[in-house]
């Protein structure tokens, strides 16, 4: 006796449990499909820029030149490498997403100045919004004390994508 209602018990579970997961499974299917994503900040491909000044990255000073900028593979889209036109001079840095506060119509270079210190401190692609937001170092932590930061904009592009 116990035996046979104990089965029906979980033949009664059984069905119940599929009529109700099956529905909430196709409504979380439909709900991610239609939510919109939210994208990770990448730069796509090389970034190539003239900096008219000195400037920093990471921890690292930069003489003003040529400059190009690129994701990392395999970084989760958290570390970039930058590095001089002739190779000599290059850093990793870390990134984390950044939102424009209107569609930049360039893609651009942002950088953090204080006093004459400049700090790469955002990067964005023309006609996206999300873009990269480079990680403070300790140096511009230190900068920053007791001053407010100007804002510093470099033209930039995507030049052929002939290799890293």
């Amino acid at each position: 006796m116990i035996t046979g209602h104990s089965e029906n018990v979980v033949s009664i579970q059984q069905k119940i449990g599929w009529k109700t997961l099956l529905p909430l499974f196709f409504t979380l299917i439909f709900a991610m499909s239609v939510w919109p994503a939210r994208t990770q900040a990448q730069i796509v491909g090389n970034v190539a820029a003239e900096i008219p000044f000195q400037f920093h990255v990471g921890n690292k000073a930069f003489p003003a030149g040529n400059y190009v900028i690129h994701q990392l593979d395999d970084s989760d889209l958290t570390i970039m490498q930058i590095r001089s036109a002739d190779g000599k001079l290059s850093a990793l840095f870390n990134v984390e997403s950044a939102q424009a506060k209107a569609t930049p119509e360039i893609t651009e270079l942002i950088f953090n100045k204080y006093g004459d210190q400049y700090f790469l401190s955002e990067m964005f692609d023309e006609g996206e919004p999300d873009g990269s937001k480079v990680v403070p170092s300790r140096d511009e932590k230190r900068a920053s004390i007791g001053s407010n930061a100007q804002i510093a904009s470099v033209t930039a592009m995507h030049p052929l994508q002939t290799g890293k």
